[in-house]
C-alpha cells in the first residue's frame, strides 16, 4: 500500500544533506511552507542553495534560515521585498551569494526541467546584466538570451489538500510556484493543511500529481 505521509517533520527533512539545492514554494506569505522552514532553521541543516521568488522577510521561513548562516546562495527573482533586511545584512557582509532572475525566467526554467527540455531562449533580459556571461542571439530583429532549466535535489511546498498517494490541490493564490517546482526537483516534500482520504480530490481537481511527490506533511505542531 502506497503511503506517503509522514508523522513528523523531522523524518522527512532529516534527509536533506548539507550542501543541497532546496526549492522553497511561495509568492509574498502566500503558498510558503513556514512551519518546514522552521523546522529546516531548527535542526541546523547548512551551506544550502535556496531557489524562491524572494529571500525571505521578517525573520520567519528563509530570512530565518539566512539569520542562521544556513544558506550559502539564493536564486530568486525578488530579493528585495519589504521587511527583507535579514537578506539584505547577509548579502552586504559578503555572507551569501545572490543570482537575480527575472519571474518568468525563473518559472520557465523550472518548468524546462521539470518537463525534461534543455536551454531556451529568452527575450527578458537581453542586452542586460541578465544576460553576462550567457549566449545571446538576434532572431527576425529581436534579441534573446540563452537560459538553463534549473533542477533542484528537494522541493518544499505547501498545499491545501493531500492524499496518501502524494496528490496535491492548492487554494487560491497559494497554488503560485508550488505546482512546477514539484516537477523540477529530485524529492518534493509538502506540508498541507488537511491529509484526505483517497479518492476525495476529484481527478480534474488534482494540481499536481503524487508521481512529483515523496512526502506528505501535515501542518500545525510545529510553528515559524
Amino acid at each position: 500500500m502506497i503511503n506517503k505521509v509522514l508523522e513528523t517533520h523531522e523524518a522527512a527533512l532529516s534527509q536533506i544533506p548539507d550542501g543541497a539545492s532546496i526549492m522553497v514554494g511561495g509568492f509574498g506569505d502566500a503558498g510558503i511552507p513556514f512551519e518546514m522552514l522552521a523546522t529546516l532553521a531548527a535542526m541546523g541543516t547548512r551551506n544550502l542553495t535556496i531557489i524562491s521568488n524572494n529571500a525571505g522577510t521578517r525573520e520567519v521561513g528563509i530570512a530565518r534560515l539566512i539569520k542562521n548562516g544556513q544558506v550559502r546562495k539564493i536564486i530568486c527573482s525578488h530579493p528585495r521585498p519589504p521587511q527583507s533586511d535579514i537578506f539584505a545584512q547577509a548579502y552586504r557582509a559578503g555572507q551569501i551569494e545572490l543570482e537575480c532572475t527575472p519571474q518568468g525566467t525563473l518559472a520557465e526554467r523550472m518548468r524546462a526541467a521539470g518537463a525534461g527540455l534543455g536551454p531556451f531562449f529568452t527575450p527578458t533580459g537581453y542586452g542586460t546584466r541578465v544576460s553576462e556571461n550567457k549566449e545571446e542571439r538576434v532572431v527576425n530583429g529581436v534579441g534573446y538570451v540563452l537560459e538553463e532549466p534549473l533542477h533542484a535535489d528537494f522541493a518544499l511546498v505547501r498545499a491545501h489538500l493531500g492524499d496518501r498517494w502524494g496528490n496535491l490541490t492548492y487554494r487560491w493564490a497559494a497554488r503560485n510556484f508550488n505546482p512546477v517546482m514539484c516537477t523540477a526537483a529530485k524529492h518534493t516534500i509538502a506540508q498541507v493543511d488537511k491529509v484526505v482520504e483517497l479518492g476525495s480530490i476529484h481527478p480534474e481537481q488534482v494540481m499536481t500529481p503524487g508521481i512529483f511527490v515523496k512526502h506528505i506533511l501535515l501542518a500545525g505542531g510545529q510553528h515559524a
